[in-house]
């Protein structure tokens, strides 16, 4: 499918506002954070969410529920106030090769996150590059990451100047960054603009971003971010991530039959 720019635009645009909405959210692992109202409330829940937003959607809504229930549907309190037996709540948990020493990790690490280094929005605020978020990924990972822990847990923060698409973390990042005004994408971090994000780059946006001749590099890895990042930008460039919504519903919910 081969359209002039001005056609590509017109085109994800349209796409754009038939999936960037709030019906979009049920069957999303952004319904997690969408449990709650609190700001440090929907943070960690996005987060956590994103984490294991990998693999079947219904096993990913199930296990982000089950994380919220076992931290009894209030994590920011979970995170900041438990003790080390409370964390044998978190024994039988899975999600594919996310498991409870993962998770246990994830909660002492989330503590340390806000209470030494102001919170998940003060570091990437703080790391922050004009011209995207990337390298504040990168510094991110290795923050988290600074208290002792087993060396499996890193594989599940990625980190993108190790080429990494870092998929889930840019999901979650266009959760709290960018404001849709549908009630979909959050909007809770001021500091930081929807013009820095990056899309979250998985093989159904992938392989719709290739048809559409946004993206001509074969793997979905940072290159290829940086690729699409740049030609999404030329779409729009105050809001481009928007158009993850268009590639996501061409390639989850139209099976790529356009054109």
């Amino acid at each position: 499918m081969r359209l002039t720019q001005s056609e590509l635009k017109e085109f994800l645009d349209e796409k754009v506002i038939k999936y960037n909405t709030p019906g979009f959210i049920e069957t999303d692992p952004i319904s997690i954070p969408h449990l709650f109202y609190k700001k440090e409330d929907i943070e960690i829940a996005g987060f956590l969410a994103a984490t294991i937003a990998w693999g079947n959607r219904k096993s990913i809504l199930k296990n982000a529920h089950r994380m919220m229930h076992l931290m009894d549907l209030s994590p920011f309190d979970f995170v900041m106030n438990h003790e080390e037996n409370d964390l044998n709540t978190f024994d039988s948990f899975v999600h594919r090769t996310f498991n409870s020493i993962d998770l246990k990790f994830f909660i002492k690490a989330l503590k340390n996150v806000y209470a030494e280094h102001g919170g998940l929005e003060g570091i990437f605020t703080l790391n922050a590059e004009p011209d995207g978020l990337q390298p504040a990924i990168h510094k991110f990972k290795t923050i988290f990451f600074e208290l002792p822990h087993q060396k499996r847990t890193e594989k599940h923060v990625s980190d993108p100047l190790k080429n990494s698409a870092a998929k889930r973390i840019n999901m979650f990042l266009r959760w709290m960054v960018r404001n849709d005004q549908n009630g979909v994408d959050f909007g809770l971090w001021k500091n930081l603009s929807p013009a820095q994000l990056s899309c979250p780059l998985d093989v159904h946006s992938g392989n719709i971003a290739r048809q559409l001749g946004l993206l001509n590099r074969n793997a979905n890895d940072a290159k290829a971010v940086a690729q699409l990042d740049n030609n999404l930008r030329a779409l729009d460039l105050q809001d481009p991530v928007k158009y993850d919504f268009a590639l996501f519903g061409l390639g989850v919910f139209e099976k790529g039959n356009f054109g």
